[in-house]
């Protein structure tokens, strides 16, 4: 983990060299917060600077570059013309995303997998409508999933089925929250919170010494269901991702389908972990980490979590008796603040 966390940073300094420094001359920290809409969510940055500077428009320079890479939505986008088999030049952004979802599969024995993209869009998550799933159609896609039949190789992606197409959607946006974290750090801004989807990375603390308090919603009845804060947690230098699967999901005949697919099944999880909080050393791997465990569960994934030093997660879930449960990992419950 600690060399992906330093593979992670070769990319930021030639993208951020190229943005626009904006500067003010008081001295006393400003607290800045910037929010809008990015990558089909919301964004909420807050930061303080003695300067009283105003990133946004670095910051929207990174939301434009990350989408020209890795974004599925934006057909011009590098991942989506080597979906296509065009020929493409990867940039810096791409190849971390690529080398970081290998890794997690590796890591999850492929519970996590990249090469999915073809089965989340047959389920309706990636594109409008969706197909008729059949067993047949899912036995017919899992032949395109496999992390291990696809790399790079002398800057190109070679697939062993040029039918297969990747998707890095479970680490994108957390792998912009580090890219604008670091930004924020290239500039002397060392008290920060940056919040990209759910996809926290936190440094420092408020100007009164207190750490950030981040809130980890209690699982939702439906997708548009009011927020309610399950507990909260002072954060202070890590990554803290939330996945869950109650907000995200499909109806088909009156059933709801999770967005959470097993790739080694082709079909979304139905085991009762309702959602998974993790604290990682980077959003990044916060990211991946909540993914890996929403899709292997809490048994099959706590020996991961466990095996990782700097890495804590919170579980919820269904109990014995349908009642809302929930488990914190030892390092994560000494954060918890009520």
């Amino acid at each position: 983990m600690r060399h992906l966390k330093n593979m992670l940073g070769k990319v930021y300094i030639p993208l951020i060299a190229n943005l626009l420094l904006l500067v003010s001359c008081d001295p006393k920290p400003q607290k800045i917060v910037l929010q809008g809409l990015a990558q089909g969510s919301y964004y909420a940055i807050t930061y303080f600077d003695e300067k009283g500077r105003n990133f946004q428009r670095e910051i929207d320079s990174i939301f434009h570059v990350v989408d020209l890479s890795v974004n599925l939505w934006v057909d011009s986008s590098v991942i989506c013309k080597v979906n296509r088999n065009e020929e493409v030049t990867l940039d810096p952004i791409f190849i971390d995303n690529f080398n970081i979802a290998q890794e997690a599969a590796r890591l999850s024995d492929g519970y996590f997998d990249p090469t999915i993209s073809p089965i989340v869009a047959a389920w309706g998550f990636s594109s409008k409508t969706g197909d008729s799933i059949t067993p047949q159609l899912i036995d017919s896609l899992k032949r395109l999933v496999d992390y291990r039949k696809i790399r790079l190789e002398d800057g190109k992606v070679v697939k062993e089925n040029p039918a297969m197409q990747l998707d890095f959607n479970a680490i994108a946006q957390g792998y912009t929250s580090d890219l604008i974290a670091s930004f924020l750090e290239s500039r002397g801004i060392v008290n920060y919170l940056v919040d990209t989807g759910g996809e926290i990375m936190a440094r420092g603390c408020k100007p009164n010494g207190q750490p950030w308090i981040v809130g980890i919603e209690k699982p939702a009845e439906n997708w548009d269901s009011e927020q309610i804060v399950q507990t909260r947690i002072a954060l202070r230098d890590k990554g803290l991702v939330t996945s869950g699967s109650t907000r995200k999901y499909v109806e088909r005949n009156g059933r709801r389908y999770s967005h959470c697919i097993d790739p080694t099944t082709g079909y979304p999880v139905e085991h009762n972990v309702l959602s998974v909080t993790v604290l990682a050393e980077n959003s990044v791997w916060a990211d991946a980490l909540a993914s890996i465990c929403m899709v292997m569960g809490l048994n099959r994934s706590l020996p991961i979590i466990e095996s990782m030093d700097g890495v804590e997660a919170f579980y919820i879930f269904v109990g014995e008796h349908n009642e809302l449960t929930t488990f914190a990992t030892a390092g994560f419950e000494a954060l918890v603040v009520d």
